[in-house]
């Protein structure tokens, strides 16, 4: 993300974000709020060069209007401002839910205790005292940012209950995943994943079958959730993905249903050949009768009289009853 000359004389209402979509720049992305251009421009070269995605606000006011479109992993906030102060703009981000947990650090050249105080009551993390270090400034917001992520990350895994899930980055990295996923992801590639051997990058990232659909479904926009499925030996498996709430990162959540298993449960609950019990599996998928011959090799007519035999052992009368039938005894199982 490249921020235009800010020693230019940048007028409030200028846009200085130019924002990338968050899969073509997955840095972490401070927001610096100073009424100073040169300040600005100091603090966001010194934060470009040590690797952030920067966008600025010249005014509190401008500050919420950034928010409203865009959260960053951090507010690096101009304690004295014309206006609205830092203190007020605090006050006002914390009191949207989105931004709750949202680390500020305020920049101040304030050192008496109540402003200090005033900082931490309005939300503040932490803070710096001008003029800014730029090292201490880059090792403080590393370590909200990591603190932060950590924070998403336990959020979202609460959220996510024992499912099988994955947090990916863009590049297919994982930065997260459940024990279930963990058993799941060694299913594609028989070995729990493992990073590329000459990548400087050691962390794990998304076994290829499920790294090459991500990374096509990211090329082409990822515009739109999508889900991914095949079968391994008789093991259906689907990975489904859908953006979390932090920006270039994704949830993948992974399913398996093993035919072999489903159809023995419902030839035990109703009493069913394993043939029958096979064309109800199918059935309570929404398969057709023509469908089914094509997967289980049997024509169209032979499918009818399975079909014939499950309706007078399940004592339904329809193929709807048949699939709700079936469906809740799997659920069940």
């Amino acid at each position: 993300m490249n921020l235009p000359d800010l020693r230019a004389t940048p007028t409030p209402d200028a846009d200085h974000t130019a924002e990338r979509p968050a899969w073509q720049a997955d840095r972490p992305v401070v927001l610096i709020v100073d009424d100073t251009p040169d300040n600005l421009a100091f603090l966001s070269d010194t934060l470009q060069a040590h690797g952030y995605a920067v966008l600025v606000a010249l005014s509190g006011e401008d500050a919420l209007k950034r928010l409203a479109r865009v959260t960053p992993d951090v507010v690096l906030l101009d304690a004295m401002m014309p206006g609205m102060d830092g203190f007020e703009t605090c006050r006002r981000l914390k009191q949207d839910e989105q931004h709750e947990h949202l680390p500020v650090i305020f920049m101040t050249a304030l050192t008496e205790t109540e402003h200090v105080v005033r900082g931490f009551r309005v939300g503040g993390i932490d803070y710096v005292t001008k003029p800014v270090r730029p090292e201490e400034l880059c090792a403080r917001i590393g370590a909200h940012v990591q603190r932060s992520r950590a924070q998403l990350y336990a959020q979202t895994a609460l959220s996510l209950d024992a499912r099988a899930a994955v947090i990916v980055g863009a590049d297919a990295t994982i930065r997260w995943q459940s024990q279930q996923a963990a058993q799941q992801i060694a299913a594609y590639c028989a070995a729990p994943p493992v990073a590329e051997p000459n990548e400087a990058d050691t962390q794990a990232k998304l076994p290829l079958p499920l790294r090459n659909w991500f990374l096509t479904w990211i090329a082409r926009g990822a515009q739109a959730d999508a889900t991914h499925e095949f079968t391994l030996g008789h093991v259906r498996r689907s990975a489904s993905v859908t953006p979390t709430a932090e920006s270039g990162e994704w949830i993948i959540i992974l399913k398996e249903s093993d035919d072999a298993l489903h159809g023995d449960a419902l030839a035990a609950r109703f009493g069913l050949t394993a043939r029958e019990a096979e064309v109800l599996l199918w059935v309570s998928r929404g398969k057709t009768n023509r469908d089914i011959g094509d997967i289980l090799g049997m024509a169209t007519r032979t499918v009818n009289k399975h079909l014939e035999h499950l309706f007078r052992k399940l004592h339904v009368e329809t193929r709807a009853a048949a699939a709700a039938t079936a469906i809740k005894a799997l659920d069940r199982a």
